[in-house]
This record gives C-alpha cells, structure tokens and sequence, in this order.
C-alpha cells in the first residue's frame, strides 16, 4: 500500500479513545465565522460552537478562508480543537481538499477527527485530502515518527452516500499515491522492465482493467523506430505497456479515450548529456507513465462511463557506444522520419509511437502526458501544466477539468506559422525547434504530426510534475501532477 495514513469513515462521535486533534470546519460569515452545518453536536466530548464571534477570531485574523485554522482549545489532558476554514457559502470539492490536505500534514502525527457534513463533494475531498495530506515517500528513511490515524466524522443520515464518496475518494488518492510512489523510487530500483512490471501488478485485480507488455522483439516487430532508437544508448531493454479499462456496460458505440504517457525512467540527455545538477530529477521523467496506467485503477470505483486505453512506451535515456548520435535519423510506425539534432530531445521521439498506436485504435479522444520541455518551467513555473490541443475547446475541457481537482492547467498554441521550426533538411521533421523561440510549443507541433485525424490534447507538465517542497495536497518528490485532471476529466463523459 503507498505511504498514507489510516484514514476510516465514523458515523457518530466514537471517543472510545484518546484524542489528539479535533477538526471542525468553519465558512467565512459576518461578524466571525459560522459552522458547516450537518455536523456532529459534538466530538470527543468538545461541544461544537455554532458561531465564532469577531471578539475570538479578530487576534488571530481567522475569517473562515479556506486552509486558515483557529486555535479553539489547548489544554493539558484534552485533544486540541481546531476551527478550519473552508470557504464561504458552499465550500468547492477542491477547497475541502487544501484544507483538510494543509491541516493533516502540519500535524502529522497521532489520533485525529475531522468533522464533516453527510455531503458526496466534501466527504470525497475531504478523504482524498487527509491521504495525500499524509502522503510520504519514506521507503529508504529511518522514522520515529508515530502512525497518525484520522477518522472522518459525519452525523447520523443518509450513509450510504457518506459510504459512497468516501470510496471514490480512497480510489483517487490510492491511484495517486501509488503512481507517487513510482515515480519517487530510485531510477536503478525502477528500471523500464521494472516499471512495466510493477503496474501490472498494481493494477492486476482492478475491475475491468487488462494489461499487456510488450519486450524489446514485440517492440521491433511492431516498428517502433522513435522508442528503439532512444534504447540503443541503455543497457536495459525498452518495454511498451498498453493497458485497457472497459465499463461493464461498454458497447462498440461507447466513447472510447486512449491515454499516453511518456516513461523514461531515467534521462541522462544521451550523448546530448545533461549537466550533473540537470541530472538529479531525472528518475521522474516516467511521470507520465504512472499517471496514465495508474489512473486506470480507479475508474470503475469513480462509476468511469467510457472505454479507457493507457499506453507508455518505457526506456531509459542513456550513453554508450550504441547510442542515437546527433544527425541520425529514426522511422516512426507511420513512416515518418525524424533527424535527432539533440538527443536529449528523447521524449516527443518515444511518444511518436505511440501516438500512432493510439490513433490507429480509431478512439474519440487521445490525451498525452508528459514531462516534456524545460521551456514549459520557463513559461509557466513549477505550478502550472501547459495544455495545447486540437480543437481547443478540448483544451478548455482539461482546463476545467484541472481547475476542479486542485491541478492548474494554462493553453499554449498549436501556432501553424512555426511549423517550420522542426522542419528538416533531410528527413520529415527534426526533434528540435528554433533555438529558443517557443520550445514547447515546437515539441507540441512535433507530437501533432503523428496525429491527424482524432481529438488530441497534449499536457506538458515538467514544471509541476516535480515540486521541492510539500504543500496541501502537493508532495515533495514526484508529485503525479496530471492524474486528478485526467480522472476529473473521464469522469465527465458520457
């Protein structure tokens, strides 16, 4: 199981045990702040005030904004109590999550109960955000620190709705989690026929998920030139995973969804070779792979309506004598040739293949995923993923799909005008634009040759796919950055 806290669903106030922190949320109301209604009158044995006047909160400038905390009780011998801001009026699924996320990992230690209202949206954040609020990668760490054990409380009411959310909620942050988990192992302990393996595995027993793996002979026969060439420089073979989730209810006219994500396991640039300090993130240039296939393990709990497809070609990006050389040129499965004039421009040509595998599956939609440029970090930071598509009301799609899940996502153009930017001299196109002018951008243009009939949306997220510190529901490490957009994405379609 990945690195969560145990995180339970009560019905009632059960103080059958020692406390140690009680959470009730508050909304922002005039002259204080006013309680969520629906809650438990009390818990462990804390009677639970309607309304905070401005007298209590004005010292500590609490106004019931989301993720802000108020100090309510702290005394020797009792459990703490904290007021936690969720908002105004009628508090967002992603305002419960950073609240409940910020306010576990700042206390990530011990018994807590968190009250909450018999509401699917908040119940579902709520569990989604006490998980990946507790979320640590600490596999190869000494810890003394104690379990924490959070139990969400609601009142008495209509339970198997309670039930409901909190299972959908477990199923997003358990497929975040594990995918975290991949991407934050040690890139000699996650190789590529490691990778492929170890979602198999996570995802063997998912309802409605297969999943086939290609080896390197499969990979040859099937002519992945981009995927191959890449290889040549590691002494560790290529794998290609293709992994499918078909609703119950699942007919020849049900949309169907193909995913791509891009897994190099790690990226040393190749004979194009990175610099040591461009180096020491490189084991997360898989990102895109765990999203995709890790994502198919939730769908049937989330009630997914649509055929899903998640395929990720796998290889390191590595030196030696076989290695791709600048100015050689590779052959995609369509034909298409490609001039590699910078090897460490190795993602878009592993990602080529299988985009032409995902359009020869005749889907309604293919979205890639991918750790791609450095120009997105210079465009857009650490924090927002950038999308392109076509047709761009589809980039408004995944926009709103992200902004709904915590996940920030702003549109680049597919311009026309710089197509000429990977335009090659002796081959189809080159794996490098104009040097630098619109980087992600090119590489989006570049992708989107190999696409040419079906809906596509391509998210470049190598500024927030990594983050150097932990906030919300954000984690230091591989942050599996993508994943809530996708599944809130999938689960809007009919």
């Amino acid at each position: 199981m990945p690195a969560t806290s145990q995180v339970t669903l009560l019905i009632g106030d059960q103080s059958d045990r020692p406390l140690d922190l009680i959470v009730v949320p508050y909304l922002a109301a005039e002259g204080g702040a006013k309680v969520v209604p629906g809650l438990v009158a009390s818990l462990g044995g804390f009677e639970i005030p309607e309304f905070i006047g401005s007298d209590a909160i004005a010292p500590a400038r609490f106004r019931g904004a989301c993720a802000e905390r108020l100090v309510l009780r702290q005394e020797l011998g009792q459990p703490s109590v904290v007021a936690l801001g969720v908002g105004s009026a009628s508090p967002s699924w992603p305002d419960w999550a950073k609240a409940i996320a910020s306010v576990v990992r700042e206390n990530s230690a011990g018994v807590i109960r968190i009250a909450l209202p018999i509401e699917t949206s908040a119940i579902e954040a709520a569990t989604l955000g006490a998980m990946l609020g507790s979320y640590r990668f600490s596999k190869r760490r000494e810890t003394t620190s104690s379990e924490t054990e959070i139990g969400l409380v609601v009142a008495d009411g209509d339970i198997a709705i309670a039930e409901a959310a909190f299972t959908k909620g477990r199923a997003i942050a358990e497929a975040v989690a594990s995918a975290r988990d991949l991407i934050n192992e040690p890139a000699s302990s996650m190789t590529p026929s490691i990778l492929a393996a170890t979602l198999a595995a996570n995802l063997e027993g998912a309802r409605g998920v297969d999943v086939e793996i290609w080896d390197e002979a499969k990979i040859e026969q099937e002519r992945l030139g981009g995927l191959l060439g890449v290889s040549r420089g590691s002494s560790q073979e290529p794998r290609l995973v293709i992994g499918s989730y078909r609703p119950e209810a699942a007919t020849d006219e049900t949309p169907h969804v193909v995913l791509v994500g891009k897994g190099v396991t790690f990226d040393s640039g190749g004979l194009s070779l990175k610099t040591a300090a461009g180096m020491t993130a490189m084991k997360t240039d898989m990102t895109g792979s765990a999203v995709v296939l890790s994502a198919l393990g939730a769908l049937d709990a989330l009630g997914v309506k649509v055929k899903v497809t998640a395929i990720a070609p796998m290889t390191e990006n590595m030196v030696n004598g076989s290695a791709t050389k600048p100015g050689d040129v590779l052959t995609a499965r369509n034909g298409l040739t490609m001039e590699v004039l910078n090897t460490d421009a190795e993602g878009r040509l592993i990602l080529a293949d299988a985009l032409c595998l995902a359009e020869e599956m005749k889907p309604d939609v293919i979205v890639d995923v991918a750790t791609l440029t450095g120009a997105a970090v210079v465009a857009l930071g650490r924090e927002i993923g950038a999308v392109m598509a076509r047709p761009r009301s589809l980039a408004a799609e995944i926009i709103d799909a992200g902004a709904n899940t915590c996940e920030a996502f702003w549109e680049l153009p597919l311009w026309d005008g710089y197509e000429g930017h990977i335009d090659s001299d002796i081959a189809d196109m080159k794996n490098t634009g104009a040097a630098g002018e619109a980087g992600t951008i090119s590489a989006g243009l570049f992708l989107g040759r190999f696409v040419k009939e079906t809906d596509w949306a391509h998210l470049d997220i190598a500024g927030p796919g990594r983050s150097e510190r932990a906030t919300g529901l954000i984690s230091k490490g591989g942050t599996a950055f993508g994943l809530l957009t996708l599944l809130s994405y999938l689960r809007q379609l009919a």
